[in-house]
């Protein structure tokens, strides 16, 4: 087995890299990875650093020179040469888990999101198509948009909701590429869809992810905000947040991937309703002078405080969409068959992952 994995260095490709060779380690003959520099640090030596890194998993710790020489990293600025590193004999998985996650609604930074995303992804596809014996596409789960009710694995077939940012409409404009192209080159092509991703819930350290992106954004600026400042927070009140463990993510990848899944949301069964999520956020990082409303909050209406500005003109732009989005739940009866979902409060576990990354004052790992 030949593989192919972009965002290796990422939150959910490095576990989705762990997680293969945990599980698929006699099954695998290379695995390419696909690397950007970052600064001064090549490629190759941030693969190392996270393999290295005390948070990898205790099997890739005592098996590392035998999962190294299975790799082959390959510096991404070759990322649409592969038949200067590839076999044309040869298939190869591909796993395309690198996104650029930005949700942005202004309107300036569109051509950027959907570059990074949509016309990148586009380019990949069509460098690999020679080597592909399959081609995986991490979407993610919000790429439906403001749709409401029960959401399915099909995201093809039916008609979406409002886009609430471009990343979603460039994701979604993606697989509607990949999945005509497949059809035309008769490729398999498999999409699957994580929602928002949360820290370690199956595997240790408990907790751990290694960037902190959404709702750990929200705890931070509230965390590190001295203001003591009253602030109202705009939220559907009968809306939720869906959070999934990135270990179970990555399981669920692994164990599908090679499968005749096409479609599947990665999701939780169930979501943490808006108002305690927040205020379970809130609390954790001992900030208490505020009420959850579903006014809009406008500043054309007035802002009561210089930090409620603050926050509608910086991250309030980005998570209000999200915050306000229409009630909704996912039917996971596949996911379930599949791997069962992990089993916990969903307001403790809120709670647990924000306490986790104050200790670690959100500091992202720099691998």
């Amino acid at each position: 087995m030949n593989i192919i994995l972009t965002g290796a260095t990422g939150t959910l490709g490095s576990k989705v890299l762990h997680t293969l060779f945990e599980t698929k380690y006699n099954q695998i003959n290379t695995v390419y990875l696909l690397v950007r520099k970052k600064g001064l640090t090549a490629p190759l030596e941030r693969v190392i650093n996270m393999l290295k890194s005390e948070y990898a998993p205790q099997f890739i710790k005592d098996n590392l020179d035998a999962i190294t020489s299975k790799i082959k990293v390959i510096n991404a600025d070759h990322i649409l040469e592969p038949k200067s590193f590839l076999e044309i004999n040869k298939q190869y998985y591909f796993i395309h888990s690198a996104g650029f996650v930005n949700l942005s609604v202004d309107p300036a930074n569109k051509d950027e999101i959907f570059e990074e995303n949509f016309n990148f992804t586009k380019s990949i596809y069509n460098a690999y198509l020679p080597y592909l014996k399959k081609f995986i596409y991490i979407s993610t789960a919000f790429s439906i948009g403001d749709l409401g009710g029960i959401i399915g694995d099909d995201y093809i077939e039916i008609e979406g909701g409002t886009y609430r940012n471009f990343y979603e409409a460039s994701k979604h404009a993606s697989e509607k590429f990949l999945t005509q192209k497949s059809k035309e080159n008769n490729i398999p092509l498999q999409i699957l869809r994580p929602s928002v991703l949360g820290g370690n819930a199956m595997d240790n350290p408990s907790y751990f992810i290694s960037k902190y992106m959404v709702f750990y954004l929200f705890a931070k600026f509230f965390y590190n905000t001295p203001s003591k400042e009253h602030i109202r927070i705009t939220a559907n009140a009968d809306s939720g947040l869906n959070i999934i463990p990135t270990d179970y993510a990555a399981k669920v990848i692994v164990k599908v991937f090679d499968t005749n899944v096409q479609q599947l949301n990665i999701v939780h069964n169930k979501a943490t309703n808006i108002t305690k999520g927040i205020s379970k956020i809130l609390d954790t990082v001992d900030f208490t002078s505020y009420n959850i409303t579903q006014d809009i909050i406008t500043k054309a209406a007035g802002f009561e405080s210089k930090l409620e500005q603050f926050y509608y003109e910086t991250i309030g732009v980005h998570l209000n969409p999200y915050l306000t989005s229409k009630p909704y739940e996912w039917d996971t009866s596949l996911l379930e068959s599949i791997l069962p979902i992990p089993k916990y409060d969903l307001e403790q576990y809120l709670g647990n992952t924000v306490e986790f990354a104050k200790l670690k004052n959100f500091r992202n790992q720099k691998w």
